[in-house]
């Protein structure tokens, strides 16, 4: 959450730069930093990865992918050229690969009188963590002259223990402080501004605790399937892929008390402290499903079993619903839903704040009415904040209306950063208040490793439908108006 132009000059080494994440999201962000006034001319790219490229073929694939995200410019080119280079690995687990690499490094920095500032990125698959961490630190790269940081990407392990393992295994070569452990969402404004809107605004801190709310439904959908992932994700699921990470970092910023400062360490204690409160999970209390024969839009769509890659008999939740407990003084009693799935209705992220009815239902007469205020954090993709209440219509008769008071970051601010843009910025002025501290994995994986061992059957869902029937017996209205879009959400609710 800092501007990158006050950072050193430094060296950006991704690894595993050929992938996906890289081309699409980590090369538009870089330059989109380097472009902040005062970075211009300071910031390498150096690509790793199992190729035999050249600087000049790798600058093209570099040009194709500002191309792809938009930003196909002659600045853009040019900075290209300039700016990126690329080196190529036969093995990530040959010394010999990594004494090249160093080699390579130190020239560049010599050549652009770079100070040792450098990052790795490690976008690679977790399989080949082990491998890069060791080699970085036997190689003697793990530190310098000037500082040094490693980005990890999710998952950090699989459980409990191999995500201590993990841990162990980064921080033999690398200081707590020097480590990212990078969770996209957190860097999306809306998830940011969370902290804004609950401790910068006098009129809704007062009002978010048990008091006052009823519940908090948070829901990350996916009108996707696994595609391409399916040998990955049928050794994860949705546990592991979604809810370990992003959706416990949602529920501990929603659930948070107030930090003593707004710096990392701060923030970070207050988010780990929530996770730790979380009661034990049982069983009545989750919802697991697999997806089905369905449609999306109109279109059909093959089940989770017919998928490539995914084994037959395959018990792989694509879809998880849970309800959690926060057991503090603030949400003592309060449930917190939370659910995530695959090829459901749409792609959309939210948090909805269901607050409490009036004490006095003078409305109770009108059918429907009232219902409850409720505030919706739209994550993605329709960035900002709903805010639904009641009004008499201004027909004769006696009647009320549920309304909404929108805000949508794009409308006020234009172009809005992608989360990658806002990390790497962030991960170059090194500000981790962002990035998830090794106490949160712990936490987090602590909390699901037993329901992974002892998981519940999953129930089959419909493609395009919001998951299994059993949902309904944990939380009967659970898809109700304010999960819809909000032009749909004003179209009923007159008594």
């Amino acid at each position: 959450m800092h501007d990158a132009s006050s950072s050193n000059p430094h060296l950006f080494v991704i690894f595993g730069v050929t992938g996906d994440l890289a081309q699409r999201k980590l090369l538009p962000a870089f330059y989109h930093v380097t472009q902040q006034e005062g970075c211009e001319a300071d910031a390498f790219l150096l690509g790793v990865g199992r190729r035999s490229w050249s600087d000049a073929e790798f600058r093209q694939r570099a040009k194709d992918a500002l191309g792809a995200a938009g930003i196909g410019t002659p600045e853009g080119n040019g900075w290209c050229n300039e700016h990126v280079f690329f080196h190529g690995v036969d093995d990530y687990e040959s010394d010999e690969s990594f004494a090249g690499l160093r080699a390579r490094i130190e020239q560049i920095e010599r050549e652009h009188h770079l100070p040792k500032n450098r990052i790795y990125y490690l976008a690679l698959p977790p399989e080949t963590f082990e491998s890069t961490v060791t080699g970085l630190g036997e190689s003697g790269l793990a530190h310098s002259e000037g500082w040094t940081r490693l980005v990890v990407e999710k998952p950090f392990g699989k459980d409990l223990e191999t995500a201590r393992e993990l841990d162990q295994l980064i921080h033999r070569h690398f200081h707590e402080d020097q480590v990212y452990r990078i969770d996209h969402y957190l860097g999306k404004t809306t998830v940011q501004n969370l902290l804004v809107f609950r401790f910068g605004n006098g009129m809704f801190e007062p009002l978010w605790n048990r008091d006052r709310i009823s519940r908090v439904e948070i829901t990350v959908g996916e009108d996707l399937g696994v595609g391409s992932r399916g040998g990955y994700y049928d050794t994860a699921g949705a546990l592991r892929d979604m809810v370990q990470n992003h959706i416990i970092q949602l529920l501990s910023l929603v659930a948070m008390e107030p930090p003593t400062a707004f710096e990392a360490e701060a923030i970070r204690s207050e988010k780990v402290k929530v996770v730790r409160s979380i009661t034990s999970i049982v069983h009545h209390d989750v919802v697991l499903g697999q997806y089905a024969d369905g449609s999306i839009d109109g279109e059909p769509v093959q089940g989770y079993l017919s998928e490539p890659r995914v084994a037959p008999d395959s018990q792989t939740e694509t879809y998880a619903a849970l309800r959690l407990h926060v057991d503090t003084w603030r949400w003592h009693g309060i449930p917190f839903y939370v659910r995530t799935g695959k090829r459901l209705p749409a792609r959309t992220t939210k948090v909805a704040i269901v607050f409490r009815d009036a004490p006095l239902p003078l409305f109770r007469a009108f059918k429907d009415h009232p219902v409850p205020n409720v505030l919706v954090i739209s994550i993605q993709p329709d960035e900002g904040f709903d805010l639904f209440f009641e009004v008499k219509t201004p027909d004769r008769d006696f009647r009320l209306d549920t309304k909404r008071l929108t805000f949508r970051y794009q409308d006020q601010f234009g172009r809005i950063p992608e989360a990658y843009e806002t990390l790497v910025a962030d991960i170059v002025a090194g500000d981790q208040t962002l990035f998830v501290h090794r106490d949160e994995v712990e936490a987090s994986w602590k909390l699901l490793t037993p329901l992974l061992k002892h998981k519940p059957p999953v129930a089959p869902y419909e493609a395009g439908t919001w998951g299994p029937k059993e949902i309904y017996d944990l939380l009967p209205d659970w898809v109700d108006f304010c999960l819809r879009e909000p032009a749909e959400a004003d179209e009923g609710g007159s008594a």
